[in-house]
């Protein structure tokens, strides 16, 4: 999670699309007609598929329509490019119901000529097997927090800002991105939430849904192993959240024991989060979880 799938996967697209004359396939000029198409998101022949994709209704309709369908997909992509090169289709996050998977089974087997499909996920095992064995799988290893911070530092940022920001935001390149800009709500409401139910055993909160939940959890472990750190290492050790250590050590001291046993809790809330277990059930396990700490 956080390691560039997805903007990879966009960036091969272009790559397909793009009409400059090239010896390979990556690379892409940004200024010819497709590219420019792409950078406005108006691209004929690039579809990404935002959300779950279901079996669909059947009929007929344009290529981008939002609510398109397993079987939609399917006629779109038989039919001729509009440009009259490839097309490609991106599923960012890929998240296909059984029934839909078994009406894509034949189509991702073999493909239309020159029809490209690019799927990321960090949930493996929430691909179907049917579906992964049709595919070529390229593995996308977790980011250093040295690199997301050479990446913050080609954005522009000073390099005791990228560096702070990379280990706030655990060398995940997304949440690095939107800490830059000054936005973070995942993290910031799992931030909140953690100390309301340490302090009153809160439920209610906005950060756990499909797409955010596995941030939300990461971001509560982090919480978790900088409180034990201030108890075992003292005021001055270094913390994967360093905004959050005046507010941790208000927190009475943690029993290491419990700590222990709420870190295990968690690693199985993290490893549900990438199954199809309800969101808010896998948030109350966590809830569950800093409640035995806290009691």
């Amino acid at each position: 999670d956080g390691s560039g799938k997805r903007t990879f996967a966009l960036r091969l697209a272009q790559s397909l699309l793009c009409e400059t004359p090239k010896a390979g396939v990556l690379g892409y000029c940004g200024t010819c007609g497709a590219c420019t198409r792409i950078e406005r998101n108006v691209h004929p022949d690039l579809y990404v598929l935002e959300g779950q994709l279901k079996m669909g209704s059947g009929e007929s309709r344009g290529f981008h329509a939002e609510d398109m369908g397993a079987r939609d997909l399917v006629r779109q992509l038989s039919m001729h490019s509009y440009a009259g090169g490839r097309r490609v289709l991106v599923l960012p996050d890929a998240d296909i119901t059984p029934q839909a998977a078994n009406a894509l089974l034949k189509f991702f087997e073999e493909p239309p000529p020159g029809v490209h499909v690019l799927a990321t996920t960090s949930s493996l095992d929430r691909v179907l097997a049917t579906i992964r064995s049709r595919m070529v799988a390229v593995q996308f290893p977790r980011l250093s927090v040295g690199e997301v911070a050479t990446i913050l530092g080609g954005l522009g940022a000073n390099p005791e800002e990228a560096l702070r920001i990379a280990r706030l935001a655990n060398a995940h390149v997304g949440r690095a991105l939107a800490i830059l800009e000054g936005e973070n709500p995942v993290r910031d409401n799992a931030i909140a939430w953690f100390y309301a139910v340490l302090e009153n055993g809160e439920i209610d909160s906005t950060w756990w849904t499909r797409t955010t939940l596995e941030e939300g959890i990461d971001t509560v472990r982090s919480l978790l192993r900088d409180w034990i750190a201030l108890e075992l290492g003292g005021a001055t050790v270094p913390l994967a959240l360093p905004d959050q250590r005046e507010l941790l050590k208000r927190l009475r001291a943690p029993d290491s024991a419990l700590v222990a046993r709420a870190f295990d809790a968690l690693s199985g809330a993290a490893r549900m989060a990438r199954t199809n277990v309800a969101p808010e059930l896998v948030a109350n396990l966590v809830r569950m979880a800093l409640v035995t700490i806290a009691a």
